[in-house]
């Protein structure tokens, strides 16, 4: 199942700073580079423009929502309260194509 997730900044996000500026922006990357690699994220990246950037969007394949939200529980920037879960959606795709798992 897929789902559209979306992200915030939270109490420890950084405005005068941008993305790759915020505390802990190795490990988040590390840690969400590694669920692409295995196919629980399918796409993500920011949403609007601009150095203070502080939404995300993710499209996520995952059986629930519980799921997505223990796995993302674990990303650096979780408890360091720099991002914090907005929405989690079921998403259906029709039009376009995403990779098939």
């Amino acid at each position: 199942m897929r789902f559209a997730l979306i992200r915030h900044g939270g109490a420890a996000w950084d405005r005068s700073r941008g993305l790759r500026e915020q505390d802990g922006w190795s490990e988040h990357a590390a840690f969400m580079d590694a669920l692409l690699e295995e196919g629980f994220v399918l796409l993500g990246g920011p949403l609007g423009t601009g150095t203070a950037v502080d939404r995300a969007l993710l499209i996520i394949e995952a059986d629930s929502e519980a799921t997505i939200r223990a796995r993302l529980a674990a990303d650096p920037w979780t408890p360091m309260q720099v991002l914090e879960i907005v929405s989690v959606e079921p998403w259906t795709v029709l039009l376009g194509r995403l990779p098939v798992q």
